[in-house]
């Protein structure tokens, strides 16, 4: 199954022009006017989040030039929690609809599908790990190989830094190996899961702790692939009765869900996770006005896995692949020669020094407010859900 089916032509409004909100409005209009009049602000507030929606998946699509760096996947969550806030103000403001079928139940699908992404979250943070002891091996090769230009590369420098690289490449593939296999074997880092309420700075920076936290860890058997395949199983557009009987609101949830599933992909695809893959089915009509831009960017993001050079990453991150890239050059290079280097081939170390010293600048800023901004979006997924469900719960209660 293609991850995304671009085919409209089976859902429920493919060959509607109109605002898919619309249809209730005619139909308000032509049983009560009074009642048409009176829901009208809740209509603009749906629409207003669907055309909010539509704007900040546009602004990440015409940022191609950035697609899957680290600054990127940043925007990314930040247009996520933009969404999410604002999809929890029209939650919260229509409490007295939640606990009405059939919206409790769309309602209840949405938050099953949220607990889902909480794992995905953990794994992406130690994701993120992963990459930071990558950069704490870049900085050994940076110190070994950065010289001036008057004090050329000697056989110790060359030797500490060809050491550097090899543990390095030797976490890298372990990291690959653990993103395209569920469960087995793998790297001991990608079993070093924990919670977002801990702080384990210190074991981070021990390659071989083990650490499993307490609660919200994933298990050595769990598989991101298949838990972005949960988040979209049965994700499908509402149809004209479900948006009638739900004054509209199966509208946004929709799109919410829709925004979540995306977010939970793009992660995956980008960061190295256990047993890492991008399939995932996704249909989404045409006529809803974020979908062009959505589809977009999955189809740049799908594009960029298919290039016989990302074939084999740990990730799809655009830094990744620079370390890639600059480490196999260096690599290369270093084995080739003996000090002292000649100039040319010092030359072209230097020159790749100077790329790869950019790429750890840019880990060094981005690293650790991506960790931040994962672990919020954790947080206000759960708070939302507590939220939802105390909402629903309390016309259950009597109150």
């Amino acid at each position: 199954m293609p991850a995304m089916d671009y085919q409209s032509s089976s859902t429920p409004f493919a060959s509607i022009g109109r605002s898919i909100l619309s249809i209730r409005r005619d139909q308000l209009h032509t049983v009560d006017p009074a009642a048409a009049s009176s829901s009208s602000d809740q209509d603009q507030e749906l629409e207003a989040f669907q055309k909010h929606v539509s704007t900040l998946f546009s602004d990440l699509s015409s940022n191609s030039d950035e697609l899957l760096s680290l600054s990127w996947i940043r925007k990314l969550l930040d247009t996520f929690l933009i969404c999410q806030e604002e999809f929890r103000v029209i939650f919260l403001n229509s409490r007295p609809l939640l606990s009405r079928a059939p919206l409790d139940r769309i309602v209840s699908d949405f938050f099953d599908r949220a607990v889902k992404a909480l794992d995905v979250c953990n794994a992406v943070r130690d994701g993120v790990d992963q990459i930071r002891q990558w950069a704490a091996h870049l900085d050994i090769v940076l110190a070994a190989l950065s010289r001036s230009p008057a004090s050329p590369l000697g056989e110790g420098q060359i030797r500490r830094a060809k050491k550097a690289l090899g543990d390095l490449a030797i976490l890298m593939l372990e990291s690959d190996r653990d993103s395209s296999s569920s469960g087995g074997g793998g790297s001991i880092l990608s079993h070093r899961n924990r919670s977002f309420g801990r702080n384990s700075n210190s074991a981070a920076k021990d390659k071989k702790g083990h650490f499993r936290s307490l609660s919200w860890s994933v298990s050595r058997s769990w598989s991101a692939s298949k838990q972005i395949q949960a988040i979209g199983s049965n994700l499908n557009a509402p149809r004209g009765n479900e948006i009638s009987a739900t004054n509209g609101l199966a509208v946004p949830v929709y799109t919410m869900s829709s925004v979540l599933l995306f977010a939970m992909w793009a992660l995956v695809a980008a960061i190295p996770c256990q047993d890492r893959g991008i399939q995932a089915h996704f249909s989404v009509p045409r006529n809803f006005s974020w979908a062009a831009a959505v589809l977009s960017l999955h189809e740049k993001i799908l594009e960029e896995s298919k290039k016989k050079e990302r074939k084999n990453s740990c990730g799809l991150l655009k830094e990744i692949h620079q370390i890639e890239r600059i480490t196999r050059g260096l690599m290369d290079v270093l084995d080739s020669v003996q000090a002292p280097m000649g100039e040319e081939k010092e030359t072209e170390v230097r020159q790749m020094v100077g790329e790869l010293m950019q790429v750890c600048e840019v880990l060094k800023e981005e690293l650790e407010p991506l960790e931040r901004q994962v672990r919020l979006v954790f947080h206000r997924i759960v708070r939302s859900r507590t939220e939802g469900l105390d909402c629903l719960n309390k016309p259950h209660n009597g109150e």
